[in-house]
């Protein structure tokens, strides 16, 4: 699976601290913290028919992940909305896109790590594009990453950030062995994520999903563990070693970027008989969601 340039989004406007761009024009200073350190955090948002997909929770996220990093200065939700509104029309956009809301700590008087440093900022930095779910519905290839996902007391994943290199080298390894994406353990050896989705098993029709010990608090992942409730499904949140998706009859993955999409194949194993009746349930429950739920952030 490797995205492909879209036509569409030749000539983006792209929104930085109050300044719309061309996407060609677009910069941030070698001074800024996400490019001093990766020192930012930041949001996937998805607009279906003029509507955000949970974006209030969405927000409340990024400032809570701001909060947690020690930012000094966070924009408030009518500042964030007002950037995602004027990015949207000045592209004109309305359905089929892909938000990506990044924040940094902002610039720094000089190179180094300390947030002293930090005299200006923060910088608010929109991207949306025209991009439909990235994975295809035939089914995910995924192979089981040597990298660890951090606990709380290493890194807590409840902090959104934009530091990705632990996530990259795991695609890189998923890459090589010619896998869509790769499962994350966490330390003490049960699956935490893959590189960038959260999962779910189906196991006698009863769904399990890993605890967030070891992976972010999924805006998706909550909306899924939702609509289990509202369609009568079964399910827990455990500690769930490797065997336990071997021996599942699906698997399926959610995310902002994808949505929902089942997983074919794990180190090579086929999961369960190839059918998916739960995974293919809640994914039309989950595309009635989208597209009734939502908050505009336009005037009209």
């Amino acid at each position: 699976m490797l995205q492909k340039f879209n036509e569409q989004n030749r000539d983006l406007i792209v929104y930085i601290n109050g300044e719309l761009m061309h996407r060609d024009a677009a910069r941030i200073s070698p001074f800024d913290s996400a490019v001093q350190g990766g020192d930012a955090v930041w949001e996937g948002l998805r607009l279906y028919d003029g509507r955000i997909f949970k974006l209030t929770e969405h927000l409340e996220r990024l400032r809570s992940s701001a909060l947690a990093a020690a930012f000094t200065e966070i924009p408030d939700q009518a500042t964030l909305r007002q950037a995602l509104r004027e990015t949207l029309e000045a592209n004109e956009m309305r359905d089929g896109v892909h938000i990506r809301l990044t924040l940094t700590r902002g610039e720094k008087i000089t190179s180094g790590m300390d947030p002293r440093l930090n005299q200006s900022g923060p910088t608010l930095i929109v991207l949306a594009e025209h991009k439909p779910p990235v994975y295809g519905r035939a089914g995910l290839k995924l192979i089981t990453s040597s990298l660890r996902r951090f606990p709380p007391d290493c890194l807590d994943p409840k902090i959104h950030h934009a530091n990705l290199l632990q996530s990259i080298l795991a695609k890189v390894e998923a890459n090589v062995a010619g896998a869509d994406d790769a499962v994350m353990l966490d330390r003490r050896g049960f699956v935490a994520e893959t590189n960038a989705t959260h999962l779910f098993l189906v196991d006698q029709g009863a769904l399990a999903t890993p605890t967030c010990a070891a992976c972010p608090e999924g805006v998706t992942r909550a909306a899924v563990l939702g609509l289990c409730a509202s369609e009568g499904l079964v399910v827990r949140e455990a500690d769930l070693s490797l065997t336990e998706f071997f021996r599942a009859q699906e698997v399926f993955c959610t995310g902002t970027m994808g949505e929902l999409v089942s997983v074919a194949e794990i180190d090579g194993r086929p999961v369960g008989d190839g059918s998916r009746p739960v995974t293919n349930r809640l994914s039309e429950a989950f595309g009635r969601l989208v597209r009734s739920g939502g908050e505009s952030v336009f005037l009209d």
